[in-house]
């Protein structure tokens, strides 16, 4: 993509209402503009990083054996009437009326649609487990909606849900849903932390919530050192339910807990070894048993000819909530530090002197040759200064820069800065340019 015809509405200012880093650079960085309290507008180079998140859960979520499908956001309040919900949830429900006086709401979940979806076409044990899954917009009215897209009232969640005939089944999908997270927030290159948490107004008995470790985190997290490094298998066998179990068991034995739970008089783990930080919440699982299937009546048949309500769990993981956790955990003075497999470009390719002609040649042909390798490549070939392509470079955090200046043609060669290590700059043969590229990428 060429920059000059690209839209990306950069600031030079911080702006004032931005409290948190990531809300501050995504507005600087033109991926976000809001819209109101709590609602943003995403821009072409937020809605890159959006999408490559949504198909890196897509596809782990897949691999369980989920299905996608896409429910309404606008959900009758029958239905929550009908499991008890509607008059418990409270204020962050909103609740309206259509033209015919019948009561809606603008889901903030989606179990009891699903659960009348299930109830309406599984009728036989046979047809089970079932796991569905939608990426799709949310909505909870916040009473003080903050830190941009880190606590929005609007926002892009995978949101899953597991239908088994008892338990211990139930209790092998959320087993496979956690290890799913592992996978998908390490892919994402991120080191999470799962602690047992609150079921809140979702429901049930277990619950964890995946953490990742930021300086702005909302809260306090206390854990073992070991987190920082614990491997994920690189393949992981969702059917092999011997494995899956000892993958949770070894990432729940050392002990973790967020400052509410965490009580020092009982924690065992040696000062030394234990790890206080603050992290951002950006998954969460439940098994709540018959909690909705028991009250919308969504049973069906066993072996033996009896009838059983489904056993149920809920799997969130926030889509748009991860583009600033990511930033909050990835970035440094000069601005955002994409990770490579979420950066909405590969590659930034700075010509410091559009309409120099020997500069545009080398800087086009290597636009040409990078592209039809299949790279991602912002090329900025727009008449600015050098000092601001650079900064803005910097701002925009893609992992690999390529700059190529009037010294360098003559001399054949081009610069090469990572952006996770700006200071380590390079230069390399401006013919080695397109093989040092794709084998960057590849890595």
């Amino acid at each position: 993509m060429r920059q000059s015809l690209y839209f990306l509405p950069t600031l030079k200012e911080v702006p004032t209402e931005a409290q948190t880093v990531s809300h501050r650079l995504m507005l600087r960085a033109g991926m976000v503009r809001q819209v109101a309290a709590g609602i943003y507008s995403w821009l072409p180079l937020g809605q890159r990083v959006l999408d490559k998140i949504a198909d890196h859960v897509r596809a782990e979520q897949v691999k369980t054996g989920a299905m996608e499908i896409i429910m309404p956001t606008l959900q009758p309040a029958e239905l929550w009437q009908e499991s008890g919900r509607y008059d418990d949830y409270g204020k962050e429900m909103l609740r309206i009326t259509d033209r015919h006086d019948r009561p809606l709401l603008y889901g903030p979940t989606a179990e009891e649609v699903v659960t009348d979806i299930v109830r309406n076409s599984i009728k036989s044990y046979r047809s089970l487990p079932l796991n569905l899954f939608q990426i799709h917009w949310k909505f909870r009215d916040e009473v003080r909606p903050r830190f941009g897209v880190m606590r929005g009232r609007e926002f892009l969640m995978k949101d899953g849900y597991g239908f088994d005939l008892d338990e211990a089944s139930a209790r092998f999908t959320y087993q496979k849903m956690f290890v799913s997270y592992l996978r998908i927030l390490r892919n994402l290159g991120l080191n999470p932390i799962p602690l047992r948490a609150d079921t809140g107004p979702i429901g049930g008995d277990l619950s964890h919530e995946f953490i990742i470790l930021a300086e702005t985190g909302e809260s306090q997290v206390y854990c073992h050192q070991n987190y920082t490094s614990r491997a994920i298998p690189d393949a992981v066998d969702y059917d092999d339910q011997d494995h899956i179990a000892q993958i949770v068991k070894d990432w729940t034995a050392d002990y973790a807990a967020a400052d509410d739970l965490h009580n020092p008089a009982t924690c065992k783990v040696p000062d030394h070894e234990l790890l206080t930080a603050r992290g951002i919440e950006v998954g969460h699982i439940f098994y709540f048993g018959t909690k909705y299937s028991t009250p919308m009546k969504a049973a069906v048949s066993t072996e033996s000819g009896g009838l059983t309500n489904l056993h149920m769990g809920s799997y969130g993981i926030g889509v748009s909530r991860l583009v600033g956790g990511i930033i909050e955990a990835s970035h440094d003075d000069l601005g955002i530090i994409w990770p490579k497999s979420v950066a909405p470009f590969q590659i930034a390719l700075i010509n410091l002197k559009a309409g120099d002609s020997a500069c545009d040649s080398a800087a086009n042909l290597l636009y040409k040759q990078l592209t039809s390798s299949g790279i991602e490549v912002l090329l900025d070939d727009r008449d600015e200064r050098a000092g601001v392509k650079l900064a803005e470079a910097d701002l925009l955090g893609l992992p690999l820069r390529l700059v190529i200046g009037p010294k360098g043609v003559a001399a054949g060669t081009i610069e090469v800065v990572e952006r996770a290590n700006p200071s380590n700059k390079r230069e390399i043969a401006l013919s080695d340019a397109l093989g040092f590229a794709v084998e960057w990428v590849k890595r």
